[in-house]
C-alpha cells in the first residue's frame, strides 16, 4: 500500500512540476493545471506521512459566513482545496494567520492548535483530504 501511495504521489508531483498536457484515448487534449507543490505545511513543518497503514479520507466542509471553528489540531496530514469563500486560519500558539480564498490549496499544520474563521460574505466550501493511520481520526478538539 505504501509503495502504491508513493507512486501516486510521485506521478502527481511530476504532473505539477511540468504543467502536464496529455491526450485521452480519443486524442482529445487533457490539460493538467498545477494547484500546489510544497514540501512544508502552512506553518513551515516538513510534511510527514503516518507510519502505519495509511487511510485516505475525503470530505467536504461548508462553513457559514462568520462561523469560527473550535480550536483544534491534526495529528496527521490534512490538505484542503478552497472551492468557494475566504477562510482565515490562525495558529493560536504563535498568533500567525493565513488567509485563503477560492482556488487556494491549504496544507494544514500538523499537531499545532489552530482555528479557522469564514471572513467572507458567502459560505466557505472546502474539499478536504486526510491521510491518517487506518481507523484514526484527524481532528482533536482543545478542551
Amino acid at each position: 500500500m505504501r509503495k502504491i501511495l508513493a507512486s501516486v504521489l510521485l506521478l502527481t508531483a511530476a504532473s505539477f512540476a511540468t504543467g502536464a498536457h496529455a491526450l485521452d484515448s480519443s486524442g482529445t487534449p487533457v490539460v493538467v493545471t498545477p494547484l500546489a507543490s510544497r514540501t512544508t505545511t502552512a506553518s513551515g513543518q516538513p510534511i510527514t506521512l503516518p507510519r502505519k497503514n495509511v487511510q485516505v479520507l475525503v470530505s467536504t466542509y461548508d462553513i457559514a459566513p462568520g462561523a469560527t471553528l473550535p480550536v483544534h489540531r491534526h495529528p496527521f496530514p490534512r490538505y484542503a482545496y478552497v472551492q468557494a469563500g475566504t477562510l482565515k486560519v490562525t495558529n493560536v500558539e504563535t498568533g500567525n494567520s493565513n488567509t485563503y480564498k477560492t482556488g487556494d490549496f491549504i496544507i494544514e499544520m500538523i499537531g499545532q492548535w489552530h482555528q479557522a474563521t469564514n471572513i467572507g460574505d458567502g459560505p466557505v466550501k472546502l474539499l478536504v483530504i486526510d491521510q491518517v493511520e487506518e481507523g484514526a481520526k484527524n481532528t482533536e478538539l482543545r478542551q
